[in-house]
């Protein structure tokens, strides 16, 4: 059983977190609009707490799902690049495109909000961007060549 190393999937939630609001700040500034923390503000007046909080949530929710990659990737398949791009996709596409943007009324993959069709081009790629701290920071141990026995006993 493989151990897990916590303060490497700490770092890589709290690094790709950041780098997802960077991400952030550098589209809504080409769009017009700079906007810092968007989510954490978003996340605050949801909750009707003060943005420390919506800041705090944000990037807790970040930390969580770093621990949740972690457990998952060794079943995942390719490279480590691969399983963490793959594993932040299904993620934006079921969490975010699915399920947070329709609760939050901007309809499937956010095309009903303010951004409309961009919203999911932004909200996608925002994530891709977290996926690199997941690759860069979190070991996957490399997928164990089947032999002929194992290839029998599975058949």
């Amino acid at each position: 059983m493989q151990s897990f190393p916590i303060k490497r999937i700490l770092l890589a939630g709290v690094v790709g977190t950041l780098l997802f609001d960077l991400f952030g700040l550098m589209a809504s500034t080409m769009m017009g609009n700079p906007t810092w923390w968007d989510i954490p503000a978003l996340l605050a007046g949801k909750l009707g707490l003060p943005l420390f909080f919506g800041v705090l949530a944000h990037y807790l929710n970040g930390i969580v799902l770093a621990v949740i990659y972690a457990a998952v990737a060794p079943f995942l398949w390719g490279s480590k690049w691969a399983r963490a791009f793959t594993y932040i996709t299904a993620e934006t596409v079921l969490g975010v495109w699915l399920f947070m943007a329709p609760l939050l009324g901007m309809g499937i993959a956010g095309v009903s909000g303010p951004m409309g069709a961009m919203f999911a081009i932004v909200s996608l790629v925002r994530h891709w961007v977290y996926a690199v701290a997941l690759a860069a920071f979190i070991p996957v141990p490399a997928a164990a060549p089947q032999t002929n026995a194992t290839a029998s006993a599975t058949a």
